[in-house]
Parts: C-alpha cells; structure tokens; sequence
C-alpha cells in the first residue's frame, strides 16, 4: 500500500453528524482536515433519522436530557454551540424545516439536506472527505502523531477525532471501534448497552400481550437516574405500544435508555387523571355498567378486556366495594411489568455508555493523558433522550473538538 503524508493536520474516523461537524469547523478555521469513513456513503444514519426528515435538533436542549455517569460533563459544549447556532447554519443553507412537537425541529423535505449541508461545510474549509476506506490499524508514534493504516493506504496527522458513533444499527456499519481505539490508548469504557430501543418480555408474558399487538395507548413513566445528592428522576408522558414480542413507542423508547436488566417497570396509564376519583365517579353516573364498560371509558378496547378480566369481578358496579376499585385504580396508575430484554442493537437507535468523561476534557473533547486524540457523539459516555438531543450533541461535541483541532495546528 502507499503511504499518504498529505500534511494533514487532523484526521477524523468516522463522515456521521459529529465527525463532520467537527471536520468542517477545523478546516474552516485553517486546519488540513482529512475524513476516513468505511461507509460508501456519508452520513448513513443521518438519512434514516426522524423517518427520513432528520430531527436535527431540540430548541429545549440542556445538560438535564442526557444520561451520563458525569451529569456535568456536557454542559460546557452544549452551552458554546446550541440549537439556535445550527438553526442558523440550517437556514443559511435555505433548507426548510418545521417544528414537529415542542422544540423538535425536522427537515420539511428529507434528510439528505442535512447531509449535504454538512457536505458543503466540509468543502468550504477543503476537507478532503474519503468514504469506503477500511481502518486497519491506528496507532501514535513516539513523536506524538497518529498513523491511520486504511486498505486505501496510510496517513499521519498530530491530532486524531474519533467520531465513529456507537455499536447501534449494525446494518448501516456500526462498530465497537470508537470503544477499541479509547481502550488501546489507554481511556476507560463505560459498559455500552442498546439506548432509546424496544424492550422484549419473556414467553409468559407475550402469551397475553400478543394479543394487544399494534395498540398503542398514552402513559407516563417515571425514570430514576444517578445516586446520593445527584440523584434524579424523569417523568416520560407520551405513546407506548404493544408489540409481538413486548413494547415500543416513544414512552418505552426513552424509558430503556434508564432501564437496567432485572428492573421493573412502573406504567401509569392513566396519566394525569386521579384513578380512583374516575373510577368512582363512574360507577356513581353509570352504576348498572360492568367492569369492560367502565374501563373501555379510559383504555382501549382490548386492554381495558383484559385489565376487567385480571382484576375486576364480573357483575355491575353498584355491586363492586369501592376498595375494588380503588385496588383496580393502583394498578392503573402503576402498572408493574418485567422486560426479559431489550431489542438489542438492531434497532437501538444510540448507544449508551461509551468513553468514560472521566478521561475527556469537557471543554474540546481531549484525551487528558493522550494530546491530540479527541473523542466526540455517540462514542462518548452522554446519551440524549430521543427528540433530537443526540443530534444537538454531534453537533455541539464536534464543534468543540473541530475548534480545538484548528488551535493546536500541525
């Protein structure tokens, strides 16, 4: 193979959301860039974000919707590139875009202009972007610059962004080796798990959950996070729906990125309403109603079937102790399920976990104790909930370590 010493002053693994944020911001502030991807195409995952319209960012965005063992450690970047700052490079590149739900923001024709937005950053600040370029071997030699062996050739650069994303959807190339190389230069992982994914029940509980498949109902889910004085929990009110295998929908899809194996699931689903005061003030207005009747009031049809049948007994409600219903009442409120699992990495759409932030510089992404080795998006330790904060975070952490690149020169 030939080797290539472009004089290249940074290299960056990875043409996703954060690698070429951070590729563009470098060059365009003077530094020689160059962008190695194993993809035949950038920016895969971009193009089938959002259903295909990219939900590029959330105007709510802050350090308190991103999971991390350091709560802090995103604040810094979050606060120096914000939602409004790509907004405004969005709507310099004409692209329209529309507001979905409160603060998340889609493209109005398709993902691809997000893409090729980030194309055209990337080739103002000439960026030499090359896809289909397999990593062989990355290494640093005594004279502190990173050799990166492709089946394309080799190339040198004193300061290397690894910004090859997280272990989730397999199918568009993800790999473990933003986890690989962090470990090789000595960083600590946090134990990567499937975030923001369906989670999947055991063989007794899909026997009467298949039957609900497709239904989807709206609930609250309460989340706890962190420990001692840092403790925290979340409440998550939006769609869950059944499916063949367990639950999916919005609500279970931010719920998995807290949820830990073995723990149970507590589901409100009736969110927002007293149970018990409903309850009884159904059966006072229609005491001649039986159980399905009174239920199929608050839940759909089928769920409020089996519900009646798990914990009702039959008759009208005149003749139902109002302990019954207040016993039917906790159950709605706090409906307690036992996932086997989750639907792995397949259809995770982050990863949680990554590059422990214990070895990172919050401020430009830095390894501490590795000069010139960035680690920025999903490859790091911070793992935002769905609505586009994952989004807002490439951008914000590859705009951190692009900046910090161009400084250090080369």
């Amino acid at each position: 193979m030939t080797a290539h010493t472009a004089g290249f002053s940074a290299i960056v693994l990875g043409a996703g959301a954060a690698g070429l944020m951070a590729a563009a911001t470098a060059g365009q502030a003077g530094a020689r860039v160059l962008v190695l991807d194993h993809a035949p195409h950038a920016g895969r995952k971009i193009l089938i974000s959002g259903g295909g319209r990219c939900n590029f960012t959330n105007m709510d965005t802050g350090p308190g919707q991103f999971l991390s063992a350091n709560p802090h450690f995103a604040k810094s970047a979050l606060a120096r590139y914000t939602p409004a700052d790509f907004v405004d490079l969005v709507r310099r590149h004409r692209i329209p875009w529309h507001e979905k739900a409160a603060g998340q923001l889609f493209c109005d024709r398709s993902a691809r202009d997000i893409v090729d937005m980030l194309r055209r950053e990337c080739a103002a600040g000439q960026v030499d972007v090359r896809v289909s370029h397999r990593i062989i071997d990355v290494a640093r030699d005594a004279g502190g610059h990173y050799r990166v062996e492709t089946d394309h050739g080799t190339f040198h650069a004193p300061s290397l962004i690894v910004a090859t994303g997280g272990l989730s959807i397999p199918k568009l190339g993800a790999t473990g080796l933003a986890h690989d190389l962090a470990r090789r230069f000595g960083l600590r992982v946090v134990s990567p798990a499937p975030a923001l994914v369906p989670l999947t029940f055991g063989a007794q509980d899909r026997e009467w959950m298949e039957p609900l498949a497709g239904l989807s109902v709206t609930v609250g889910i309460t989340c706890h996070a962190g420990e001692g004085r840092q403790a925290r929990q979340v409440t998550f009110r939006d769609g869950m729906v059944f499916t063949h295998r367990g639950l999916s929908g919005p609500a279970i899809l931010q719920a998995s990125s807290y949820w830990q194996p073995g723990q149970v699931l507590d589901i409100d689903l009736l969110p927002g309403i007293d149970a018990t005061s409903r309850l009884l003030e159904i059966k006072r207005d229609r005491p001649r109603a039986g159980g399905v009747a009174m239920l199929s009031m608050l839940l759909p049809q089928r769920l409020a079937q089996l519900m009646a049948q798990a914990h009702l007994p039959d008759g009208q409600l005149a003749g139902m102790p109002d302990a019954v219903l207040a016993n039917v009442a906790g159950v709605l409120s706090g409906w307690r399920l036992n996932p086997h699992g989750t639907e792995g990495y397949v259809k995770a759409e982050v990863t949680r976990g990554g590059v422990d932030t214990d070895c990172l510089s919050s401020r430009d992404m830095q390894a501490r104790d590795v000069p010139g080795l960035f680690m920025v998006g999903e490859a790091v330790d911070v793992t935002g909930w769905l609505g586009g904060y994952n989004f807002q975070w490439a951008w914000a952490s590859g705009h951190a370590a692009g900046q910090a690149v161009a400084e250090r020169g080369g």
